[in-house]
């Protein structure tokens, strides 16, 4: 037997001495991982012997090191240029703070002691490990990793990089098919796509004008001009896009839709969703950029405050009824529903989606792009929904009275139903209903939660500095005098280095969570107004979205100017 055990070495000999593993699960695990290139921690974890959280609390105890919940941890104040990114990828750990000639770093193979006389040998510092969980630690130097523009490497890569597939080939003359493999194109795309990425910008705007070219950024809701490449590149440059979107290359009188892919590394890759629009002087083109790892921060990054938290969770745990979200374009309604669809996601759940387009790819989850041209609309796919068994439906927009119908009747009928409408806040969700012609009594059968939500920016916490404002300026804005007690202080932007002179950096979530109570249901079968639904709301304590934006201000989230600006009813 001891021959079996010879070759272990590091967590898994610790794990077989403390009677955590058998000797003969560990060699095999140990094997397995040698052949399948992995660590010792990577298999053990994937074969599903123990999880994460265990192996990080047994090194913990097994060597008396404290365990610490990588959740907490804000990647921007990590210690930057005491640690080379590839040394901490190599090494699978993080700098989380230093202080003197201490460094204390995050690792989750506490026996690892290899890596951490690396670290002592590239820092010059004193070591001092903290035992963290494995795909938190993994997911934290993912975010690092692009923080730090290391991804910026894939710009010297082959085309094969990015998911190309070429469009209507048969119907592009020659000359353009040469134009599109124009080399400087090719990788000044790529370069835009990758810096795009590593700035957090939500879209990329090429437009074309009569004497100028230039592209935009939008980072946290505000557009910003990034670069002005000569006009002579417009043509090439549309065509690359739309043939690697699988788009119609000689076609450019009508507006087209499509989708493109990069690839970061094995485990990291990033969707666009692209749209071209022909314009006086060329093809405008403005390109989303779809991150799947959105769906999966989970629902404490939205900023849902406490209560707010509770209620959305207590509706998305209900067997059935219907959730709806509501807000303009761009206020994260999507990230929301596909947070609450990732909380559901088991396998005992049957989940399915009709979107126009989907936008985030979410494995387990059956996802249907609505494509009216051919038949396929909302209220048809709804109809096959409900013939394949479902658990779950997700509807991406309520339109026309057909699908408001179908969805009402699903979530009546066992089934439960998020979708979204276009309304400025929770009460007119339900009056809009109403006036789509649904029937009263089945919009108060169906409807259990409305959320309602903005985004605002978040102050960048480099820069930002204390405010006074004027207790009159406060109380108009929507404070109450118990709120003026001195127990916070307002912020205001300033601008630097980090958040790109902006004052701002990052978004953050305002919420109206309206559970929907016997005393609402009576009032819609009154056909009581949303002034009547809203003031009972605020009976029950439902905060609008100014009251939960001016917690945010309280919190020193984001700036009173802010709220105000998203807020504006």
């Amino acid at each position: 037997m001891s021959t079996a055990t010879a070759p272990l070495s590091g967590l898994a000999r610790l794990l077989v001495q403390h009677g955590r593993l058998i000797e003969a699960d560990a060699d095999a695990l140990h094997q397995a991982a040698v052949g399948n290139k992995l660590s010792f921690i990577e298999q053990l974890i994937g074969s599903k012997k123990m999880s994460a959280k265990d192996v990080a609390e047994f090194g913990a105890q097994a060597f008396g090191y404290p365990l610490f919940d990588l959740d907490q941890v804000d990647s921007s104040y990590i210690p930057s240029g005491v640690l080379d990114t590839k040394v901490m990828q190599a090494q699978r750990l993080v700098p989380l703070f230093k202080r003197g000639t201490k460094l204390f770093v995050g690792i989750s193979d506490i026996t690892n002691l290899q890596a951490l006389e690396e670290v002592r040998f590239q820092s010059g510092l004193q070591v001092e490990p903290i035992v963290v969980e494995d795909g938190k630690l993994i997911a934290l130097l993912g975010k690092l990793l692009e923080a730090s523009g290391a991804s910026l490497k894939n710009l010297d890569v082959d085309e094969a990089d990015l998911d190309i597939s070429a469009g209507d080939e048969a119907s592009a003359p020659d000359a353009i098919s040469t134009d599109v493999d124009d080399a400087p194109v090719v990788k000044y795309l790529q370069k835009i796509l990758l810096d795009a990425i590593n700035a957090g910008a939500s879209d990329i705007h090429f437009e074309p004008y009569e004497k100028f070219y230039r592209v935009r950024y939008r980072q946290d809701g505000v557009l910003r001009e990034v670069a002005q490449p000569p006009l002579a590149i417009k043509e090439k440059l549309a065509s690359r896009i739309k043939v690697i979107s699988k788009l119609d290359i000689s076609e450019k009188r009508v507006p087209q839709d499509g989708r493109m892919k990069l690839v970061l590394s094995k485990s990291r890759a990033i969707d666009f969703r692209v749209s071209t629009l022909p314009t006086l002087h060329g093809e405008k083109i403005c390109i989303r950029i779809l991150d799947p790892t959105s769906a999966t921060l989970g629902i404490d990054a939205l900023g849902y405050d406490p209560d707010q938290k509770e209620a959305l969770m207590n509706a998305i745990g209900r067997p059935y009824g219907m959730v709806l979200v509501t807000g303009p374009t761009g206020s994260g309604k999507t990230v929301s529903l596909y947070t609450c669809l990732n909380i559901l996601n088991e396998p005992g759940i049957n989940i399915s989606t009709a979107e126009d387009p989907a936008e985030i790819n979410l494995p387990g989850v059956n996802q249907v792009n609505v494509n009216d041209k051919a038949g396929l609309t909302f209220s048809a796919a709804l109809k096959a929904f409900l013939r394949q068994d479902p658990d779950v439906i997700m509807v991406g927009e309520i339109r026309d009275l057909e699908t408001a119908d179908i969805a009402i009747k699903a979530a009546q009928t066992g089934h439960m139903v998020f979708s979204t409408l276009h309304t400025n806040d929770a009460p007119g969700t339900l009056t809009r209903l109403l006036n789509m012609g649904v029937a009263p009594f089945n919009v108060a059968s169906s409807v259990i939660l409305i959320t309602a939500q903005r985004l605002a920016r978040k102050l960048c916490t480099h820069c930002k500095l204390p405010m006074e404002i004027p207790p009159e300026a406060l109380i108009d804005a929507g404070f109450n005098n118990a709120d003026l007690d001195g127990s916070w202080q307002p912020y205001r932007p300033v601008g630097c280095d980090n958040c790109k002179g902006t004052g701002y950096k990052g978004r953050v979530g305002i919420y109206q969570v309206m559970p929907i109570t016997d005393e609402m249901n009576r009032i819609i079968m009154k056909n009581g107004t949303a002034i009547d639904i809203a003031d009972q709301a605020r009976r029950e304590g439902v905060r609008d979205l100014r009251q939960s934006g001016l917690i945010k201000v309280k919190q020193g989230l984001t700036s009173l100017e802010e709220v105000m600006a998203v807020t504006n009813e």
